[in-house]
């Protein structure tokens, strides 16, 4: 809201006309975090936004996934590094499961594509 022109008196049309594929997902994120659910379904929610911004949502997610059931599906690993259980998928088939620190010792897919992310 701080980043819009005219703040909070910024008019946001139907469906977020005006607003970048970010702020939509920065919206519907605080959406999600105002009705509290017991069980939050997080779909690529870093995935149109910039790298400060998403260090910002991955503050927010690791203290409202605390005490709850949350599945997120993501390509960026930087968003599920935490999680307590990852199942990676590939071609729509469980192809590893278990912590960030696991998968990196397996050294299977998840390890691969954690070097292509995170490649110096």
């Amino acid at each position: 809201i701080e980043r819009l022109k005219d703040r909070y008196q910024a008019e946001v049309r139907e469906r977020g006309a005006g607003l970048s594929v970010g702020q939509k997902q920065l919206i519907s994120f605080a959406r999600a975090l105002a009705f509290d659910p017991a069980l939050l379904i997080l779909d690529e929610a870093t995935s149109s936004i910039d790298t400060e911004t998403e260090q910002l949502i991955q503050r927010a997610i690791e203290r409202v996934m605390r005490d709850r059931t949350s599945i997120v599906v993501a390509h960026r690993l930087s968003t599920i590094q935490n999680a307590s259980r990852i199942i990676v998928l590939h071609h729509g088939e469980v192809r590893e499961q278990g912590t960030h620190q696991e998968l990196l010792t397996a050294r299977g897919l998840y390890w691969k594509l954690y070097k292509l992310q995170y490649a110096a």
